[in-house]
């Protein structure tokens, strides 16, 4: 019975350890900016679903909402902190939508197994970096007004840096999974 929960003990640890690591790894991501076309592009949609096929969808996830936590308590972890302010006031300004679209996002890239090829593993990293865009357009438009060209303001600018991120992403899977096994 000690061995089992001296096991439990270790296990839990090592997923605080990691987890933490993994908002380093977010936090680093987001204050990183890298030219690009038409805007600069930072690694934080690349990190998310990195961290959701490399921890599982449930430590992912856990690692996400930790960082969004950490950011929503006033630690500067989100881009554009502490510039434009920190804490729950930043959470709740136009990105609020695309960083909780980062819950799901990681959670579904970690959900999804990638043994079906290339082209599969790119429509499902496709569709869980669309997840955050959809949340953060809704929020936008809830916040800003519908009236304005909220597809134009929240995501066409960025999307030629997220197929760059996804296709680097879709090579990278298989090293990843295999990362994922040391872990586990």
């Amino acid at each position: 019975m000690e061995a089992i929960k001296k096991i439990e003990i270790n296990k839990i640890a090592k997923i605080i350890l990691i987890s933490i690591l993994g908002t380093l790894l977010l936090t680093i991501s987001a204050k990183v900016k890298i030219p690009f076309y038409p805007v600069p592009m930072t690694m934080q949609t690349f990190v998310v679903l990195f961290l959701g096929i490399t921890l599982g969808s449930k430590v992912g996830l856990l690692t996400i909402s930790l960082y969004l936590f950490e950011g929503i308590f006033g630690l500067p972890v989100f881009a554009g902190t502490p510039e434009k302010g920190i804490g729950f006031v930043y959470f709740t300004g136009p990105t609020m939508g695309y960083l909780i679209g980062f819950l799901f996002a990681s959670y579904f890239a970690g959900w999804f197994s990638y043994d079906k090829g290339l082209i599969n593993t790119f429509f499902k990293l496709i569709f869980s970096v669309s997840i955050i865009y959809i949340f953060g357009l809704i929020w936008l438009g809830t916040l800003i007004g519908w009236d304005k060209p909220i597809f134009q303001f929240g995501a066409q600018p960025f999307l030629l840096a997220e197929l760059f991120k996804i296709l680097l992403l879709m090579f990278l899977v298989p090293i990843l999974l295999k990362a994922k096994k040391l872990l586990w």
